[in-house]
């Protein structure tokens, strides 16, 4: 039996990011101002992020080098293991080989750090005192409260008001490292009264609660907006995690047919898989990359390339992008962080070009999967990363079923220990499947902005 887990030195560690950017046959459309329907420039931008991350979204260099001081920061998780699933292997008797990126370890549970600690340390480099953000299942916004305190910043995060009820625990863990947490909608904003008054029940979106954050960011000077997903340099700091990963494989003298993500805003997704390909569009490496969204969210497998808001009251840039329509209200899944209407336009021009590969499932098969994982691995998921288990399992199947030897990579992007209320749901029976309607899709693509 090959090793079980495999790990990195500190020396072995990342210096610097991967920008697939550099290698992509095609590059996303610019993003348009939302009220001129014009490019934007750096200094439509600069009003709520600092010109380093700027820089960053907008650089086509292949290697960004990661600063000194966030590296340190790094090391207090990072490098993180790499798995061999040799319990799950066993129990689904598959001829496939399992392995899985473990991100839980970080300090809040999940990825997001790696791209949280150095949004706060460019913004901190900058001068800014305070950031804003929204959250939908917590794991960002408890990332970005840590982040902020290690660099000695206020942080406000607006929560999306079904995860603020159904996750209160992560409210709790934000709130202990100083963050003020509101549930969004809000009547704390204009964009969030406005919201209320059209639906005082409203359950809130990532839509929603990013309008609320943006539109309190660009009322101060001395506080900045920060986004855990979607944008650009989200997804280069990410890249910390594909990159570990290909030097861990390369020990075990491995290298995968197929990397699994779950994907919601995009960034675990792209943060395992783009530095593989790297491999694929320089080298050939015939590697499929898969990202996998619930079939309540299903923006890249249902959704439309098209240019939308980022945000619900459309006061952030228009991106292009796969989406379902900035007026998407997704129903209250436990994958909370997946909940968000758009997608990564660097994941959405990859899924465009036919380079990486989508597809969708419900609920309850994913927590069918977590359970089948917790029971073999010892690691009880994320629901959102209980998506990504659910295919490396029929990835196995498949393999098992052909009877040919295949190598799976998954991200396991985050713990479930703040998610036990979902897992209650699940094994009560109470847990439901939804698909979201054609007719809801198609009435939501209605409204997306005109552009030419």
């Amino acid at each position: 039996m090959s090793e079980t887990k495999i790990l990195l030195t500190e020396k072995e560690a990342p210096t610097s990011w991967y920008n697939v950017m550099a290698d992509m046959p095609n590059l996303p459309k610019p993003p348009l101002h939302p009220a001129t329907k014009k490019p934007i420039g750096p200094e439509d931008l600069a009003a709520i992020f600092p010109m380093d991350l700027i820089k960053q979204e907008v650089s086509a260099d292949r290697w960004i080098e990661i600063p000194e001081e966030v590296q340190e920061i790094y090391k207090l998780w990072r490098p993180s293991p790499l798995y061999r699933a040799h319990r799950l292997e066993k129990a689904l008797d598959t001829p496939a080989k399992i392995y899985y990126k473990y991100e839980g370890v970080s300090p809040a549970g999940s990825h997001k750090p790696n791209t949280a600690i150095p949004q706060a340390y460019y913004n901190k480099k900058a001068g800014i005192k305070r950031l804003t953000t929204e959250t939908g299942a917590g794991q960002w916004g408890s990332a970005l409260s840590i982040a902020c305190k290690f660099f000695e910043m206020d942080c406000l995060v607006y929560m999306v008001k079904v995860s603020y009820h159904q996750k209160p625990y992560r409210r709790v863990f934000m709130q202990t490292y100083g963050a003020n947490v509101i549930p969004s909608p809000s009547d704390t904003t204009e964009s969030g009264r406005k919201m209320l008054e059209s639906d005082p029940d409203s359950p809130g979106s990532l839509g929603m609660a990013i309008s609320e954050a943006v539109e309190v960011a660009a009322q101060r000077d001395d506080t900045n907006y920060s986004l855990g997903s979607v944008l650009n340099h989200v997804m280069l700091h990410q890249s910390v995690i594909g990159l570990e990963a290909k030097a861990q494989l390369e020990k075990a003298g491995d290298y995968p047919d197929v990397i699994v993500g779950c994907c919601g805003g995009g960034s675990n997704f792209a943060g395992v898989s783009f530095p593989f390909l790297h491999d694929k569009l320089t080298k050939g490496a015939k590697v499929r990359a898969v990202a996998v969204e619930p079939a309540a969210c299903p923006t890249l497998t249902r959704g439309k390339f098209a240019y939308d808001f980022g945000d619900t009251a459309g006061i952030v840039p228009i991106l292009n992008m796969y989406t379902l329509g900035h007026d998407f209200m997704p129903p209250g899944i436990h994958a909370g962080g997946l909940r968000y209407h758009g997608e990564s336009p660097l994941v959405s021009q990859l899924y465009h070009d036919g380079i990486i590969e989508a597809v969708s499932r419900t609920q309850r098969p994913c927590f069918e999967a977590a359970v089948i994982f917790a029971q073999t691995e010892g690691i009880l998921a994320a629901p959102e990363s209980s998506h990504a288990i659910r295919v490396a399992i029929d990835e196995a199947l498949q393999a098992k079923e052909a009877g040919e030897a295949r190598t799976i990579l998954f991200c396991l992007s985050g713990n479930g220990y703040l998610d036990l209320p979902s897992y209650d749901a699940y094994v009560s029976g109470k847990l439901e499947d939804y698909e979201y309607p054609d007719s809801l899709i198609e009435e939501s693509l209605k409204k997306l902005p005109v552009t030419e």
